[in-house]
């Protein structure tokens, strides 16, 4: 099964979606009919949608649409992991086959430490006894906090979203890679190929810019960590579904057949335990 496993939905409105700024073009609706003409014309049989605003009516609202679109295979939610009803919260959510994980926007956070709290972790601690993943949605500096936060949960399936949030933009890679490599040593961890676009220039980047972070990744998660998202249609602020798509073959079509197909879909199915 070909897969997108980073993706999103939103009916817009400024009251519940403050994160996307008044200039930016993404500033309208995107629904599943809008995403199934991408993955469609790609030959991707479906994706997995990731959550966009705080509340558990976006894990609610998701699930609707899974249920109205079946291409939609699994559904990243969001729940208060600090509120003390959370595995209440959880069991409910957990009752639909296709609520596969929790995310928090922790790159909103203003203290990078805020996953390592009592409150967060004996939240985080109720996802494995229903099934569930965690995303992890951090910038560069907060990498530390997370590999201390893995490192606490080795039986917790994470994934980290857009590889961590390199600085392309820049073109640096340290102190990124050094702790991309510490935290891919942890085996419950995988990455997900996605957001790359948004963190160059938006305008004038290259293919070139993106092998070097690419190629720290999958040296240090393997073939078998990582998958591929578009994170659309955040990205298209920098590219169209098109040029995100062809990044992500063009590097891993060279590495053989089965890379491919484990990139493409089979990665995502085994972490996210889809049927």
């Amino acid at each position: 099964m070909r897969l997108d496993s980073h993706q999103h939905f939103w009916n817009y409105n400024p009251e519940e979606y403050p994160w996307i700024k008044p200039e930016w073009p993404i500033r309208r609706s995107f629904l599943p009919d809008d995403l199934a003409i991408e993955l469609n014309s790609r030959q991707i049989a479906g994706c997995v949608a990731v959550q966009a605003r705080r509340c558990v009516r976006e894990s609610e609202w998701l699930l609707e649409l899974a249920d109205r679109s079946p291409f939609i295979k699994g559904v990243v939610g969001w729940v208060d992991l600090r509120a003390q009803n959370v595995a209440l919260q959880l069991g409910r959510l957990a009752e639909h086959a296709r609520f596969v994980g929790v995310r928090h926007a922790l790159q909103d956070e203003a203290d990078d430490e805020f996953m390592l709290s009592p409150e967060f972790q004996q939240g985080l601690a109720q996802l494995r006894e229903f099934d569930l993943t965690y995303d992890l949605l951090i910038f560069p500096q907060q990498l530390p906090a997370a590999i201390r936060l893995v490192s606490a949960f080795p039986e917790q399936p994470f994934v980290l979203d857009h590889i961590g949030k390199p600085p392309i933009k820049e073109g640096a890679l340290e102190p990124w890679r050094g702790h991309i490599q510490k935290l891919a040593a942890f085996p419950n961890v995988y990455c997900k190929v996605s957001g790359l676009v948004t963190e160059a220039d938006w305008g004038r980047w290259q293919p070139s810019q993106f092998r070097p972070y690419l190629d720290v990744v999958f040296e240090a998660f393997g073939t078998d960590r990582v998958m591929f998202g578009s994170d659309w249609p955040v990205a298209l602020l920098a590219g169209n579904y098109q040029q995100v798509y062809e990044l992500a073959r063009e590097y891993v079509a060279p590495l053989g057949l089965a890379t491919e197909s484990a990139f493409f879909g089979g990665n995502a199915v085994k972490f996210y335990q889809i049927s």
